[in-house]
């Protein structure tokens, strides 16, 4: 299904009045190769969406946006573990809470991440403890110029902190249509975050997991059927150890969480509370009242409105800590995507 010259107010979780030239629903692989070779012969920018709940337009888009939804799920059973083909049109919230009904534990430390299943590789999605890799087996991606579908194993995928070879060699010709989890039968839960590490780990299972991560994004987060927004706009930084110790040394209380890498990840919302920004705002922009990391369309804001906060925010954390902020949301420009740190610095 095609329409031409569409609003995209619907198809991203900001709610930015934004408009694409040809907007398409893709149910099928057949479907978003059809949008792409017509975009190719009027020269046309061509992007695939999800659910829009980790982009940011920064003015209409001059080509043809696709969104992605192929939808479907198969469940095999095997000895040792769950596997689940998952098609890139699947809500992931949903996914989460299906699996745990049906017994399948190992996503329950997701739940409520907004999105489809098939943008969770390209962020490498995490919360809580566990990332999309701890339980990706294989990605599958269209191939657009030769239509073929590859498969690629999760040591393949080149996964990162927010991260993936998906954002990279792969980012212009390849559309992900399915992914393949893998879900150990012998399940040790994560307790690591916030209130998970208060839960009992001789007592606990998944669904009071799941019930607790719940709990603490309803809590905080604003839902964006609601209140515009993306989730978490910031990445957490990653410094130096020698630049931890310095900040742990003036402030004490800062969250600070040893990496294997031998860096430490630091919690971006704190950094940005501590500048006291909650609830600041620029035009119709605002930084969330209960979680500084969310950036929030209060009241009609432009696409300006939300770079120009996201300006603000990097500049105040970065000249109080010597920490400069990422954003995790993807900029798209009206031609494609544009780096986002350049944007706002």
């Amino acid at each position: 299904m095609s329409s031409p010259n569409t609003s995209l107010e619907a198809f991203n979780t900001l709610g930015l009045a934004i408009n694409a030239q040809t907007l398409t629903i893709a149910e099928t692989p057949d479907a978003i190769t059809l949008a792409w070779k017509n975009s190719q012969q009027l020269n046309q920018p061509f992007i695939v969406l999800g659910e829009g709940s980790n982009v940011l337009f920064l003015e209409d888009f001059s080509g043809s946006v696709v969104v992605n939804a192929i939808k479907g799920i198969t469940i095999e059973e095997h000895d040792e573990a769950w596997h689940l083909h998952v098609g890139a049109g699947e809500n992931w919230h949903a996914l989460v809470e299906q699996t745990l009904k049906k017994g399948i534990t190992g996503l329950e430390n997701l739940a409520l991440i907004p999105g489809m299943a098939g943008s969770a590789p390209i962020q490498n999605i995490g919360a809580y403890g566990v990332e999309f890799k701890d339980i990706c087996h294989y990605v599958e991606a269209l191939h657009l110029p030769t239509q073929k579908i590859i498969r690629l194993y999760r040591e393949e995928c080149q996964f990162g902190y927010r991260d993936s070879v998906f954002k990279h060699a792969m980012k212009n010709d390849y559309v992900i249509v399915a992914v393949g989890l893998r879900m150990a039968k012998q399940w040790k839960p994560v307790l690591t975050y916030g209130d998970l590490t208060k839960l009992n780990p001789a007592t606990v299972c998944a669904w009071d997991i799941f019930n607790a991560i719940c709990h603490m994004r309803q809590s905080k987060l604003p839902d964006p059927k609601i209140t515009g927004n993306v989730g978490s706009f910031f990445k957490n930084p990653l410094i130096t150890a020698e630049h931890a110790t310095a900040l742990i040394k003036q402030w004490p209380a800062i969250p600070h969480y040893p990496q294997a890498s031998g860096e430490m990840k630091l919690a971006a919302g704190w950094l940005i509370d501590q500048c006291g920004l909650k609830g600041f705002r620029v035009g119709g922009a605002a930084v969330h009242r209960q979680q500084a990391l969310v950036l929030i369309n209060e009241n009609h804001a432009t696409p300006q409105d939300i770079v120009d906060l996201a300006h603000l925010v990097r500049d105040r954390v970065g000249q109080k800590f010597d920490v400069w902020l990422e954003p995790e949301v993807r900029f798209i420009g009206a031609r494609g995507e544009r780096n986002a740190v350049e944007v706002i610095s």
